[in-house]
């Protein structure tokens, strides 16, 4: 049996903002085909977790590999998807320009229109963006970080903000990338969300894995 493949890798990692202490000494590894979520409260280190393994941010100590690679390296971003707490995007832009724009950044994205189609956003396309409310923005926010075909796609925080259908939808087509092979970091400070996507909870409390399994 092959054995399993490390696709994110942070090993005794320590990060400090002034006197806080975001992670002190946390381990974590994300494997092909496994979706992990990271619970905690806010403010419990799940957000710089993500931050650092995305390059955004250097590490005070620790190692930290993606694809086997540095955080950052361009060949490893390319088969990343992120979908972020904070994000800006172009207000003017209509939702399918905005979908195309990010899809061309990649040497095999999705179609636009298949993207849209997948995540239940068609009715927006036409949109602008600045205008959509903010639950709207977030299933945006996700059709774009699906725009690459990533083998390994960071959720923080998906569905705040979300109803309950549409929280429901992304549940659903989460469900559908891993099946398809794709492997998922989720952050969130639902339980219940945890529980009905994770193959595996992480939970963090002050920076550290309280728990694991």
């Amino acid at each position: 049996m092959m054995a399993s493949v490390d696709l994110a890798e942070m090993e005794g990692v320590y990060k400090r903002f002034g006197d806080t202490t975001a992670l002190d000494g946390f381990d974590l590894r994300v494997r092909r085909g496994e979706l992990v979520a990271l619970l905690g409260e806010n403010g419990a280190g799940k957000t710089t977790a993500i931050s650092l393994m995305l390059g955004l941010q250097k590490p005070d100590a620790g190692q930290i590999r993606m694809f086997g690679l540095p955080p950052g390296d361009m060949e490893a971003r390319r088969r990343l998807g992120v979908m972020l707490q904070e994000v800006f995007m172009a207000p003017e832009l209509k939702v399918r320009e905005l979908v195309t724009l990010f899809a061309s950044y990649y040497p095999d994205g999705h179609d636009p229109d298949e993207i849209l189609r997948m995540t239940n956003t068609d009715s927006l396309r036409d949109r602008r963006y600045g205008l959509l409310s903010g639950g709207q923005k977030r299933q945006v926010q996700f059709a774009i970080a699906l725009c690459g075909r990533p083998e390994l796609l960071f959720l923080d925080e998906p569905t705040v903000g979300l109803d309950v259908q549409a929280r429901q939808s992304l549940w659903d087509i989460v469900r559908k990338q891993v099946d398809a092979g794709c492997s998922i970091l989720l952050t969130t400070h639902y339980l219940e969300e945890a529980e009905a996507l994770a193959d595996r909870i992480v939970v963090l409390a002050k920076g550290r894995v309280v728990k694991s399994g």
